[in-house]
């Protein structure tokens, strides 16, 4: 596909052609982690998991954003 192929495809094809681009880019790129940092995670994903960790709506951390940027 040449540069400017890309405009002919229809919003559903784009959507398409950029999500296969997305997942080449991350197979190609896959991030090697230590065991530790594994562990690491998989200790974090429990605690938010099991409602150990006190989560925001994005609306509310957007918010919080803006008004820090007036």
């Amino acid at each position: 596909m040449l540069r400017d192929d890309y405009k002919n495809l229809s919003v559903p094809e784009k959507i398409l052609l950029v999500e296969e681009i997305w997942d080449s880019i991350a197979e190609d790129s896959k991030i090697k982690v230590s065991k530790e940092q594994q562990k690491l995670l998989e200790a974090r994903e429990k605690d938010v998991l099991e409602g150990k960790v006190k989560t925001k709506k994005w609306e509310e951390i957007k918010g919080q954003i803006k008004r820090k940027g007036k």
